[in-house]
């Protein structure tokens, strides 16, 4: 089975020729806004197969001339696909790792439990372990020391690379802030290994591998940035769009201690390698025509022309050739005559995403609508890969279709009974636990799971530990009673709500298993029994916890098995965003409005989740509520809309059709 149809997602939209030039010439046009050599590939599994190739011809190398190769490798999740390559070449290809000294370039101060999330205890997992190096040549900052002693623990481990005349190559991640080896925003060119103070962005970003804030360190023991710029080498590794706008920072902005990664561009031998999700900010592939020749499919032109828009403050149909010449885009002007034929056409396209009926409207010409008429009523099948993903992405759409009276389904594809607080299900097991007493206190099973749940939460869960089988049962039980509940109130038959349990989420820790066979065959007959119209699928890719990708991936892989069913033939798949990041408007097809009253009706809805509020674990780097989120997104498309001159609405749910393979 295919397991990462999402990463093909984007290359509809970003000719190779954008990444991968065919001549020095065209490549230097290309790069001429980046300041620090990038390498974009396709996918992070092509850009990991790249960074570690070009370890692995650094190791052969210095195997040749009898020399150590000195490693800075970073502890980062970024990292893993190129350790997993390694392995596969030391397992496979013979390739030798007995002369390699490691370093590792940050840790985090202080641990005290082995076993607690790390980036030694990472390297050592996903490579140290699985190769040939030496016992001794895994060098890594010792936590345990005491804080009295980290100032001249640090000078000692900066003299230790320098015994080794520095580090040969060293490997890192950008962090969200533009951090690399926890070299904080405010970090001088001239810092050697030093201790430091985590960045509020940093210690948000870590909560993912914690079970409770508490436990994320505010510390680390990291080498400094002149110590990388004395590195022969340097590979910066970005993976998706989360990572995009620092990216564009790193690579296209000034040398700034705000944004510690930028040194990289002083260095003598460093290059960034990205995926295209990471990239989609740097200038060649979201404003091409600023580098060279285009090829102008409607979808460019029409990120042409919004970006025209927004640089000189005028709607759609008040551009002028002056405008078009002025900002590099008289190409169009010469392919289409005038700017007023180019403004009409896209202001058309635009136009024709705008729809109040995202099933199809019946008894209506849909040539230029994104829905077709026909069937009427539709069967409607909505993938949330938490349960209450469809309300906070497309919440309004979902009233919609169902006051329309097409015949919807969600399939809730995991549990998500990580995300639920401990507290909240003290509250709950002290509320079955007591109406038990009130009446007559007979103790049944369902009372024994409850003391039990009770005793394990109050008095025998430890800092760290996972949850019991039986409290995940119940955190699991409380997101569908939340889910139910939603469902009812958007007007959902109780039979068409659907929970899959995907397996590979319920590992009861952060860290999910990947991808396989069961999940997809657990939503193969649920697809055969409803033979949809209509699906609408998560694509917000920038989740930083990975489950949106998984979840996406999984229902791909299901459609892509059964692509030769007709009833399949005949479905249109969308995808919605909204939990995590917005569809750009040159990306929308189907833009449906939401009145005031339907924006309130859709808050109630995701207020149904009240596991999921303020003391929800998991909300990551953005300080608004889900609802909040949900809202200024849908608003600012609205508003977006509007200042193209379209219609003014007072929030807008926006997708993308995926076109099955």
């Amino acid at each position: 089975m295919k397991y990462d149809l999402s990463s093909e997602i984007s290359l509809e939209m970003v000719p190779e020729r954008y990444y991968r030039t065919a001549d020095m010439l065209e490549g230097l046009r290309q790069r001429r806004f980046e300041k620090l050599r990038t390498n974009i590939c396709k996918d992070q599994k092509e850009g990991s197969l790249f960074t570690a190739r070009r370890i692995a011809a650094l190791i052969r190398e210095k195997e040749r001339t009898d020399e150590p190769c000195v490693l800075g490798l970073s502890g980062g999740t970024s990292a893993l696909g190129v350790y997993e390559e390694l392995v596969r070449m030391h397992r496979e290809e013979n390739l030798n790792f007995s002369h390699v000294i490691v370093f590792n370039v940050s840790e985090f101060f202080p641990i005290h439990d082995d076993n607690r999330h790390s980036n030694g205890k990472l390297l050592r997992d996903w490579i140290i372990s699985k190769v040939d190096i030496k016992p001794g040549n895994f060098i890594t900052p010792d936590s345990s020391i005491h804080r009295t002693d980290v100032y001249e623990y640090c000078n000692k481990y900066e003299q230790l690379i320098a015994q080794y005349e520095g580090l040969d190559l060293v490997l890192l991640s950008v962090g969200l802030v533009g951090n690399i080896a926890y070299n904080e925003p405010g970090s001088q060119v001239s810092t050697l290994t030093r201790l430091i103070l985590l960045d509020h962005e940093s210690r948000r970003d870590l909560k993912r591998f914690y079970s409770s804030p508490s436990e994320v360190p505010d510390s680390a023991i990291t080498i400094g940035l002149s110590t990388i710029q004395n590195a022969a080498e340097v590979i910066l590794l970005a993976w998706g769009e989360n990572k995009s706008q620092i990216v564009k920072e790193v690579i296209q902005g000034k040398v700034d201690d705000n944004v510690p990664a930028s040194f990289l561009q002083l260095h003598k031998n460093a290059t960034a390698v990205v995926d295209l999700g990471a990239a989609e900010h740097l200038t060649r592939i979201s404003q091409p025509w600023l580098v060279g020749s285009c090829e102008w499919t409607n979808k460019l032109i029409r990120r042409a022309i919004v970006w025209l828009c927004s640089q000189t403050g005028k709607p759609i149909l008040k551009l002028t050739n002056k405008d078009y010449n002025q900002h590099g885009l008289d190409e169009l002007l010469s392919l289409y005559g005038s700017a007023y034929d180019v403004n009409i056409r896209i202001f058309n396209d635009l136009q024709h995403t705008i729809t109040g009926w995202p099933g199809g409207k019946p008894d209506a010409d849909d040539t230029n609508r994104p829905e077709r008429a026909l069937p009427y009523p539709k069967r409607v099948l909505v993938f949330s890969p938490h349960p209450d993903d469809d309300v906070i992405s497309m919440g309004g759409t979902l009233q919609r279709l169902v006051d329309q009276s097409h015949d919807v389904h969600v399939a809730y594809q995991t549990s998500g009974n990580i995300a639920v607080g401990d507290e909240e299900i003290v509250q709950v097991l002290s509320l079955i636990k007591h109406l038990g007493e009130s009446y007559g206190g007979n103790v049944s099973v369902l009372g024994q799971k409850c003391e039990e749940a009770l005793a394990f939460l109050t008095n025998e869960k430890k800092t760290g530990d996972i949850d019991s089988p039986d409290v995940l049962s119940i955190k699991g039980q409380l997101r569908k009673e939340e889910a139910r509940a939603a469902c009812r109130y958007v007007g959902i038959k109780a039979e068409n709500v659907h929970f899959l349990g995907l397996p590979f989420y319920e590992t009861g820790r952060i860290q999910k298993n990947k991808l396989s066979d069961t999940d997809i065959l657990k939503i193969i007959p649920l697809l055969e029994e409803i033979k949809p119209h209509q699906i609408y699928l998560a694509g917000d890719l920038a989740d930083p916890h990975g489950t949106h990708k998984v979840c996406l991936d999984a229902a791909l892989a299901a459609i892509y098995e059964l692509r030769d069913e007709e009833w399949m033939k005949n479905c249109r798949i969308w995808m919605y965003r909204g939990a995590w990041a917005e569809w750009e408007i040159d990306h929308i097809e189907m833009a449906v409005p939401i009145s005031p009253e339907e924006l309130r009706r859709k808050r109630n809805s995701i207020l149904k989740h009240q596991s999921q509020m303020e003391s929800a674990p998991f909300l990551g780097n953005d300080e608004r509520l889900f609802w909040q989120r949900s809202e200024d997104r849908n608003r600012a498309t609205a508003e977006l809309y509007k200042n193209l001159g379209l219609a003014a609405y007072e929030a807008i749910e926006a997708f993308v059709e995926y076109k099955k393979l």
